[in-house]
Protein backbone atom coordinates (compact mmCIF):
# COMPACT_ATOMS: atom_id res chain seq x y z
CA UNK A 1 0.00 0.00 0.00
CA UNK A 2 2.91 2.43 0.70
CA UNK A 3 4.49 1.87 -2.02
CA UNK A 4 1.33 2.38 -4.33
CA UNK A 5 0.84 5.85 -2.82
CA UNK A 6 4.53 6.43 -3.45
CA UNK A 7 4.13 5.63 -6.73
CA UNK A 8 0.91 7.90 -7.11
CA UNK A 9 2.49 10.50 -5.56
CA UNK A 10 5.55 10.34 -8.51
CA UNK A 11 3.18 10.18 -11.12
CA UNK A 12 1.42 13.26 -9.78
CA UNK A 13 4.69 15.10 -9.38
CA UNK A 14 5.99 14.02 -13.20
CA UNK A 15 2.89 15.20 -14.52
CA UNK A 16 2.66 18.29 -12.57
CA UNK A 17 5.92 18.95 -13.40
CA UNK A 18 5.69 18.40 -17.43
CA UNK A 19 2.49 20.67 -17.01
CA UNK A 20 3.86 23.31 -14.82
CA UNK A 21 0.96 23.09 -12.85
CA UNK A 22 1.29 24.32 -8.98
CA UNK A 23 -1.96 22.81 -8.43
CA UNK A 24 -0.93 18.86 -9.17
CA UNK A 25 2.50 19.50 -7.37
CA UNK A 26 0.66 20.73 -4.41
CA UNK A 27 -1.12 17.72 -4.37
CA UNK A 28 1.71 15.70 -4.80
CA UNK A 29 3.97 17.40 -2.29
CA UNK A 30 1.09 17.23 0.22
CA UNK A 31 0.82 13.24 -0.51
CA UNK A 32 4.51 12.79 0.19
CA UNK A 33 4.84 15.16 3.28
CA UNK A 34 1.79 12.50 4.70
CA UNK A 35 4.07 9.69 4.07
CA UNK A 36 7.33 11.03 5.12
CA UNK A 37 5.27 12.14 8.43
CA UNK A 38 4.43 8.50 8.01
CA UNK A 39 7.74 6.64 7.45
CA UNK A 40 10.53 9.53 8.17
CA UNK A 41 13.26 6.32 7.89
CA UNK A 42 12.44 5.47 4.04
CA UNK A 43 15.22 7.48 2.37
CA UNK A 44 12.82 7.05 -1.21
CA UNK A 45 10.11 8.47 0.59
CA UNK A 46 11.97 11.65 1.81
CA UNK A 47 14.12 11.90 -1.36
CA UNK A 48 10.90 12.15 -3.24
CA UNK A 49 9.29 14.66 -0.69
CA UNK A 50 12.72 16.77 -1.71
CA UNK A 51 12.06 16.86 -5.26
CA UNK A 52 8.81 17.29 -4.64
CA UNK A 53 9.51 20.37 -3.16
CA UNK A 54 12.04 21.67 -5.45
CA UNK A 55 10.08 20.81 -8.62
CA UNK A 56 7.46 23.35 -6.57
CA UNK A 57 9.70 25.92 -7.00
CA UNK A 58 10.70 25.18 -2.98
CA UNK A 59 13.98 24.55 -2.84
CA UNK A 60 15.12 26.13 0.21
CA UNK A 61 12.58 23.76 1.62
CA UNK A 62 13.81 20.66 -0.53
CA UNK A 63 17.12 20.71 1.00
CA UNK A 64 16.35 19.34 4.60
CA UNK A 65 14.74 16.37 2.76
CA UNK A 66 17.31 15.63 0.39
CA UNK A 67 19.97 16.11 3.25
CA UNK A 68 17.95 13.44 5.24
CA UNK A 69 17.33 10.82 2.32
CA UNK A 70 21.34 10.80 1.91
CA UNK A 71 21.91 10.64 5.51
CA UNK A 72 19.28 7.39 5.59
CA UNK A 73 21.56 5.52 3.00
CA UNK A 74 19.67 6.82 -0.59
CA UNK A 75 21.98 4.94 -3.32
CA UNK A 76 21.73 4.19 -7.05
CA UNK A 77 19.48 6.14 -9.17
CA UNK A 78 18.01 8.11 -6.43
CA UNK A 79 21.25 9.31 -5.41
CA UNK A 80 22.60 10.14 -8.39
CA UNK A 81 19.38 12.61 -8.78
CA UNK A 82 19.36 13.56 -5.12
CA UNK A 83 23.17 14.98 -5.34
CA UNK A 84 21.92 16.52 -9.04
CA UNK A 85 19.07 18.34 -7.00
CA UNK A 86 20.88 19.24 -4.25
CA UNK A 87 23.65 21.05 -5.53
CA UNK A 88 22.04 22.70 -8.52
CA UNK A 89 19.51 23.70 -5.47
CA UNK A 90 22.24 24.93 -3.67
CA UNK A 91 23.93 27.03 -6.34
CA UNK A 92 20.81 28.59 -7.77
CA UNK A 93 20.41 29.94 -3.80
CA UNK A 94 23.79 31.21 -3.93
CA UNK A 95 25.69 28.64 -2.00
CA UNK A 96 28.12 28.30 -4.16
CA UNK A 97 30.58 26.41 -2.46
CA UNK A 98 28.10 24.01 -0.99
CA UNK A 99 27.27 23.52 -4.22
CA UNK A 100 30.78 22.61 -5.78
CA UNK A 101 31.30 19.80 -3.14
CA UNK A 102 27.76 17.62 -3.79
CA UNK A 103 28.08 18.21 -7.17
CA UNK A 104 31.90 17.64 -7.32
CA UNK A 105 30.69 14.36 -5.34
CA UNK A 106 28.08 13.32 -7.61
CA UNK A 107 30.51 13.64 -10.94
CA UNK A 108 32.56 11.75 -8.48
CA UNK A 109 30.29 8.59 -7.97
CA UNK A 110 28.62 9.02 -11.52
CA UNK A 111 30.83 10.31 -13.95
CA UNK A 112 28.77 9.51 -17.14
CA UNK A 113 25.83 12.01 -15.79
CA UNK A 114 26.61 14.99 -18.29
CA UNK A 115 24.31 17.09 -16.54
CA UNK A 116 25.60 16.84 -12.87
CA UNK A 117 29.57 17.78 -14.94
CA UNK A 118 27.40 20.79 -16.30
CA UNK A 119 25.99 22.10 -12.92
CA UNK A 120 29.41 21.29 -11.40
CA UNK A 121 30.97 23.51 -13.93
CA UNK A 122 28.59 26.36 -13.87
CA UNK A 123 29.14 25.98 -9.71
CA UNK A 124 32.99 26.04 -10.56
CA UNK A 125 32.13 29.33 -12.18
CA UNK A 126 30.71 30.36 -9.01
CA UNK A 127 33.44 29.63 -7.25
CA UNK A 128 35.64 31.73 -9.39
CA UNK A 129 37.49 28.67 -10.90
CA UNK A 130 36.75 29.84 -14.43
CA UNK A 131 39.57 27.43 -15.76
CA UNK A 132 38.58 24.46 -14.47
CA UNK A 133 34.96 25.20 -15.48
CA UNK A 134 35.55 26.06 -19.06
CA UNK A 135 37.39 22.18 -19.18
CA UNK A 136 34.68 20.57 -18.08
CA UNK A 137 32.00 22.88 -20.45
CA UNK A 138 34.30 21.95 -23.31
CA UNK A 139 35.56 18.70 -22.71
CA UNK A 140 31.14 18.05 -22.69
CA UNK A 141 30.76 19.86 -25.92
CA UNK A 142 33.06 17.77 -27.70
CA UNK A 143 32.61 14.94 -26.84
CA UNK A 144 28.77 15.26 -27.24
CA UNK A 145 28.38 17.72 -30.26
CA UNK A 146 27.49 16.98 -33.87
CA UNK A 147 28.40 20.09 -35.44
CA UNK A 148 30.94 19.21 -38.23
CA UNK A 149 32.33 23.06 -37.72
CA UNK A 150 33.37 21.97 -33.91
CA UNK A 151 34.25 18.41 -35.56
CA UNK A 152 36.69 19.50 -37.81
CA UNK A 153 38.54 21.45 -34.57
CA UNK A 154 37.96 18.65 -32.29
CA UNK A 155 41.68 17.92 -31.97
CA UNK A 156 42.77 21.53 -31.17
CA UNK A 157 39.73 22.21 -28.72
CA UNK A 158 40.51 19.63 -26.71
CA UNK A 159 44.08 20.42 -26.66
CA UNK A 160 42.84 23.78 -25.18
CA UNK A 161 40.10 22.61 -22.77
CA UNK A 162 42.84 21.62 -20.37
CA UNK A 163 45.12 24.51 -21.52
CA UNK A 164 43.25 27.49 -22.14
CA UNK A 165 46.00 29.77 -20.35
CA UNK A 166 48.83 28.72 -23.60
CA UNK A 167 49.98 31.18 -26.03
CA UNK A 168 52.19 30.50 -28.90
CA UNK A 169 53.84 34.09 -28.72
Amino acid sequence: MTRDRLAEAIQLREEGRARQDQAILKQARELLLDLAAAYPDDAEIVFQTGVAHDNSGLGREAIPYYLRAIDLGLSGPDLERCLLGLGSTYRYLGHYREAEEVLRRGVSEFPHNRALQIFHAMALYNTQRYKEAMEVVLTNLLETTSDEKIRYFKRGLAYYAAHLDETWC
